[in-house]
């Protein structure tokens, strides 16, 4: 019998929200058939023998390095068997009746590629889920505190669409890849996740390639999960990760913008940067209870400067972050 629904979840030195996300999916469905992978990425938490022991019916893949999430989700979705391709953080619990709402969406509309559910907060607020393919202006308003300004407008509220409020189902240019449901016939379509996003970038690249295809992608509130946002990346070094997302936003533009398109994205980002590295300092000159937090903010915003000018080895990078931060690391 076919199966209906591969749930694949990455993990990396996860191990409590793993053994969550795995528990709230053991009565995911009621009457579909569903096979669960997981793709460690070389965790040393004991995340694999979690799974192993409390999880045997789960297929576990045991990479001996961290191989990123885009090409951890692709060796999942290689060995897949169902209709339908759910990817899952590992910081999801996935609520009672979930799965098959959406399943019966994607069946009930077959022009749907790609599908999400409504994303709640740990104190079951909305956690925006949608967002706008990236331009120039929705990258500007935030650079200059716009989007701040103007809390709650469309016209200058940047990409994220903090002004949508999930009451409602509706195309999406973007969801964000904490959660998706795909369908199998269109993922063949449109191909598997460009792995040249380590982390971050790739549900932009996903979903711009996946309404390309002439699939839609659907965000859908019938549906809700909730997402504690303090999973694997949030272990990353917070400067490290703002650095990722920083590279991932700039391949975006890279692979899909010329080199005016993509002057100008950096020049933006240089603006919003040294726009956050000067609020940061008369912070820190101004406010001494908040020298710590500054200090951090400081260090971050002028790293992601200095990549931002300079062609950087990754690694490298970390390791110039590791060495400025090796006192102020916080989890998440």
């Amino acid at each position: 019998m076919q199966t209906d629904i591969s749930v694949i979840i990455v993990s990396w030195n996860d191990r409590g929200h793993l053994e969550e996300c795995l528990g709230s999916l053991a009565n995911c469905t009621r009457f579909r058939r569903v096979e669960i992978i997981i793709v460690d990425n070389a965790s040393t938490d004991g995340s694999p023998e979690m799974v192993e022991t409390r999880f045997p019916n789960v297929k576990l893949i045991r990479n001996t390095q961290n191989l990123g999430f885009a090409k951890g989700n692709n060796l999942g979705i290689k060995v897949s068997q169902g209709k339908y391709i759910c990817l899952l953080n590992s910081d999801i619990n996935v609520r009672e009746g979930c799965m098959d709402a959406l399943a019966d969406y994607m069946d009930e509309h077959p022009q749907i590629g790609l599908i999400g559910p409504k994303i709640l907060n740990a104190d079951m607020s909305h956690q925006s889920s949608c967002r706008e393919f990236p331009n120039l202006w929705n990258n500007f308003c935030p650079a200059i505190g716009l989007s701040t300004i103007f809390q709650g407008s469309r016209f200058f509220g940047g990409e994220h669409m903090f002004y949508f409020k999930g009451e409602q189902v509706r195309d999406a240019d973007v969801l964000v890849g904490c959660f998706w449901m795909a369908r199998c016939q269109a993922v063949r379509e449109f191909g598997l996740l460009d792995e040249g996003f380590f982390m971050y970038g790739e549900d932009m690249d996903w979903c711009k390639r996946c309404w390309a295809a002439g699939w839609r992608v659907v965000f859908f509130p019938g549906a809700q999960a909730i997402h504690y946002r303090g999973g694997s990346s949030a272990k990353q070094d917070p400067i490290w990760v703002e650095l990722m997302l920083q590279r991932s936003l700039l391949r975006y533009w890279s692979k899909y913008h010329g080199k005016i398109g993509q002057f100008a994205i950096r020049t933006i980002l240089i603006l919003h940067r040294l726009v956050r590295w000067g609020g940061a300092l008369v912070t820190h000159v101004m406010r001494s209870s908040r020298r710590r937090k500054s200090k951090i903010r400081l260090q971050l915003n002028w790293t992601c400067l200095q990549d931002l000018f300079a062609d950087i080895n990754p690694e490298s990078v970390r390791g110039i972050v590791n060495g400025r931060t090796a006192q102020s690391r916080s989890d998440g």
